[in-house]
């Protein structure tokens, strides 16, 4: 009776392959559609902003509301910025892109928090996930700002994976904001001044795209440092 007791008191083993075949799905649907996207073109940004630009005043709101929603599905954001730079100027375009990069963010983060949370919390176990929680309530904010700044990772699917290990939306949108609005201004203002761009404001633009470039590369070794520090204590 007594060893039935002791049994009783175990909690139930949790079964990992659902979790793990619900996160493989989703990565799979990511990538399929970065691939249709961002690879193959299936979505013609020339298009959209004529379609936008039709709306008359409304068309800010319509293409910051359209080009969020694009970018979460990898519409490669750069194309997205220059379009808005092209329809509203280097000033309200580059407002126009920041909005919609932090609307992204809340977009994806939001989705992989619902499609992924729970089941990285399984596979990770009670341990991890608790080291991770409390990384992002000391650093979750400047990791988003610092991923922004590191060239060649896809913002998307960068608040996918934040949003599965549970980063606050606040923190996503206000590091998405900080992070983000130097290449908003760069890609915004070529955009604008694709027209001529030997002009100043393209000038400009170009080296703000390099001091960012600097930035992030050396963001992403001082972290790469340090995570491998921490690794060999």
């Amino acid at each position: 009776m007594r060893l039935t007791m002791l049994d009783d008191t175990h909690p139930p083993a949790v079964r990992r392959w659902p979790h793990l075949l619900r996160l493989a799905l989703f990565v799979v649907v990511l990538l399929s559609l970065f691939y249709l996207v961002a690879v193959s073109r299936v979505i013609d940004v020339g298009q959209v902003r004529d379609a936008v630009a039709a709306t008359g005043p409304v068309a800010p709101l319509v293409y910051l509301t359209v080009s969020a929603m694009l970018a979460a599905v990898f519409v490669p954001g750069p194309l997205l910025a220059a379009g808005s730079g092209v329809l509203f100027g280097p000033v309200l375009g580059t407002l126009v892109t920041l909005a919609s990069t932090v609307l992204t963010a809340l977009i994806a983060a939001t989705l992989g928090r619902r499609a992924g949370r729970d089941s990285a919390r399984v596979l990770l176990g009670a341990d991890w996930s608790a080291r991770i929680d409390a990384q992002v309530q000391r650093r979750g904010l400047w990791a988003v700002v610092g991923q922004r700044f590191v060239p060649g990772i896809s913002d998307a699917l960068a608040s996918y994976a934040f949003g599965a290990f549970g980063m606050p939306l606040w923190q996503m949108a206000i590091g998405a904001f900080i992070g983000s609005a130097p290449r908003a201004f760069v890609y915004t203002a070529l955009g604008a001044s694709i027209s001529d761009l030997s002009s100043p404001l393209a000038y400009a633009a170009i080296a703000v795209w390099c001091i960012t470039a600097i930035i992030g590369a050396f963001a992403a070794h001082h972290g790469y440092r340090g995570w491998r520090n921490r690794a060999a204590r």
